[in-house]
């Protein structure tokens, strides 16, 4: 056992002293000094490589958007689909692709094309501070564009979870398509929220209007009369106060209180917007209230 220990002791030493002989040796020597060398020339060849991708891939950008510039939108459209299919991880194909989404929106007028490049840009970089932007487009094509309401919903919906800084807007556009849906009651929960989740939005008296209006259409006439008086009121300089004493109008004339109506109408002289339908809906409740008069 004595003796096993010896030689393993001996190896051992061995293995020491050929290690600490290469470490004198020359070639060691240089190879040490090489090596920081060597890892410097990488490093600088890696850089090179990506400066040089980089500036290719700038040079494919300016290429498309000086296209654009001179209105050859075919070949800018071409060029920033190439840019992005063939270097998706250059630092300009998020930009390519939104561009392509302008080109295809403004330009071709091809809605579904342009929501394909705009997804495109917010599912292969979500994190590109353009996906916002992107998915904000999408859904106002599907809104204004195509009339597709319940998928500009999702994507609106979409939007909001993701975070906006536009929030009281999108949420607007969400009430506002389940207005167009003909989904009042749905709508009305929309304004309402809005409202409670964002009091100090510049919407108010918009958002306060279209509540009055959504009431009226759902037969809650003393809440929506309550609402419009309120516009009035609080916000006695916005366009939406006119409108909603017209509102309010409306409301009287349907519960059969015409002669409110009518006096509410006639304050409106010179200051509606539209004097023809003002005009009409004098005449027609003087018509009414002269019928109701020979009726008695």
């Amino acid at each position: 056992m004595r003796k096993m220990e010896i030689r393993k002791l001996k190896k051992k030493l061995l293995k020491e002293e050929q290690r600490h002989r290469r470490r004198k040796s020359k070639a060691y020597r240089l190879l040490r000094r090489a090596i920081p060398a060597l890892l410097i020339l990488l490093l600088a060849g890696g850089a090179w490589e990506l400066y040089r991708r980089e500036g290719r891939d700038l040079k494919y950008y300016a290429r498309a958007e000086e296209q654009q510039l001179a209105g050859r939108y075919q070949e800018a459209a071409r060029l920033y689909k190439k840019l992005q299919r063939r270097h998706p991880a250059s630092p300009k194909a998020d930009e390519a692709l939104y561009r392509l989404g302008q080109i295809r929106q403004l330009q071709f007028k091809s809605y579904p094309e342009a929501i394909l490049a705009y997804l495109s840009l917010e599912k292969d970089y979500p994190h590109s501070p353009l996906a916002g932007e992107a998915l904000r487009q999408v859904a106002d094509l599907y809104k204004n564009q195509l009339l597709d309401y319940p998928r500009a919903i999702v994507i609106y919906q979409k939007l909001l979870d993701r975070g906006t800084t536009e929030a009281d807007a999108v949420q607007y556009q969400i009430a506002d398509c389940y207005f167009r849906l003909n989904n009042f009651e749905q709508a009305r929960i929309e304004f309402e929220n809005l409202l409670k989740n964002y009091p100090e939005t510049s919407l108010g008296a918009e958002v306060s209007y279209r509540l009055a209006v959504n009431l009226a259409l759902q037969g809650e006439g003393k809440k929506a009369i309550e609402l419009f008086t309120q516009v009035e009121e609080r916000w006695p300089e916005s366009p939406y106060a006119v409108e909603a004493r017209f509102g309010r109008a409306g409301v009287l004339e349907d519960r059969d209180d015409l002669g409110g109506a009518l006096r509410l109408l006639e304050g409106l002289r010179g200051s509606y917007p539209n004097g023809e339908i003002l005009k009409q809906r004098i005449s027609q409740v003087k018509t009414r209230i002269k019928k109701k008069t020979q009726g008695l």
